[in-house]
């Protein structure tokens, strides 16, 4: 796995975009703490994100590149619109999907929901720049602990990754969720 910093990233910022245009499989820092990514279009990559993960069926979440790309693929009242105010942030804000071609069905594969994120963080201008949604997930085996640093990071995880944006260690904890579905609101 190669591990490159933010200066690296963005001294070869085209050939990293061609690189999960086409599905490599990569590690990002955000708001939060460290996820593991692909392309959430492409079906090929997602399933290698659900083996390294041990999760066959689990919902994963999306980092999207804008607020108009949910406010397309999701459905919105004025209610959760308040919430999309909040954003960037640290938020997994769970919507009813009303555009099935937004992400591969692989994403979630057996429910029509899908988990958004926007974090505050400037890995998102590589999400804008992409303008498709990236699979972002803790780093680790369903089950076990979520990497905050180089030193606790799978493995086996890191065998099969193609790179590493890498920021240093993480002290923050998972984003708050957010579910919208069935017309309630219920935080957690």
């Amino acid at each position: 796995m190669e591990v490159l910093t933010k200066t690296e990233l963005r001294l070869r910022l085209e050939e990293i975009l061609t690189k999960i245009k086409n599905g490599a499989i990569f590690i990002h820092p955000t708001d939060t703490i460290y996820g593991i990514s692909c392309n959430a279009l492409n079906h090929d990559a997602v399933k290698k994100v659900r083996d390294l993960k041990e999760r066959p069926d689990t919902p994963f979440s999306v980092w999207v590149p804008s607020l108009a790309w949910i406010k397309k693929n999701c459905k919105t009242t004025p209610e959760i619109n308040m919430w999309l105010e909040r954003l960037p942030g640290p938020y997994t804000l769970i919507f009813d999907l009303n555009n099935s071609e937004a992400i591969a069905k692989n994403v979630n594969p057996k429910s029509s929901s899908l988990g958004v994120r926007v974090p505050e963080h400037w890995f998102g201008n590589l999400v804008k720049e992409l303008n498709f949604p990236l699979i972002t997930t803790s780093v680790n085996k369903s089950g076990h602990a979520f990497m905050t640093c180089l030193e606790n990071l799978d493995p086996e995880i890191e065998m099969a990754v193609d790179f590493m944006i890498y920021e240093g260690e993480k002290k923050a904890k998972p984003s708050k969720i957010v579910n919208f579905t069935n017309g309630t609101i219920k935080e957690r």
